[in-house]
């Protein structure tokens, strides 16, 4: 390749990465989803998301349910609450966890049985403060019905 195409090429990169819309880069850490007994509908996703910049979960899905939404989970007195929530805020470098008894991913109207060893991919969706929205690809392997909230998986975006 002689100078001319190699500098004409790098010129055109160089163009394209000034031209990208500007993400909030969010890393995905350790996801996992909990299996489920035969005919069961309903489980939970839950996993580690660290925004860059300020930004916000706004939406999942995944093709393995027919409703795919992040809920929160409380205590009221002794009362345990389980509510969707239309936005979960990823504050800048810090870590938000999503985990059994909190915030979490819940997959309802399952189309099969989550078993220990598959793998659901998830979707995950984050609007930046400037309201552009982008994807996230999860692949979230599928854990016993008493498994420890921590092994590890990560994923970038």
């Amino acid at each position: 390749m002689n100078r001319i195409v190699r500098a004409s090429l790098l010129s055109t990169l160089v163009s394209a990465v000034f031209i990208l819309p500007a993400h909030a880069q969010v890393t995905v850490k350790e996801p996992w989803v909990r299996a489920t007994v035969s005919a069961q509908m309903a489980t939970g996703a839950f996993m580690q998301i660290t925004s860059v910049q300020d930004a916000r979960l706004v939406e999942a899905r995944s093709p393995v349910a027919g409703v795919v939404e992040v809920h929160e989970m409380s205590m009221d007195k002794d009362v345990m609450k389980m509510r969707a929530v239309k936005t979960l805020d990823l504050p800048a470098g810090k870590s938000v966890e999503l985990k059994p008894g909190g915030y979490h991913i819940m997959l309802m109207d399952l189309k099969q049985q989550m078993k220990e060893g598959d793998t659901v991919p998830v979707t995950l969706v984050v609007e930046g403060k400037d309201k552009k929205r982008s994807t996230i690809e999860v692949k979230a392997p599928v854990r016993p019905l008493a498994a420890p909230a921590a092994m590890g998986h990560d994923m970038k975006h």
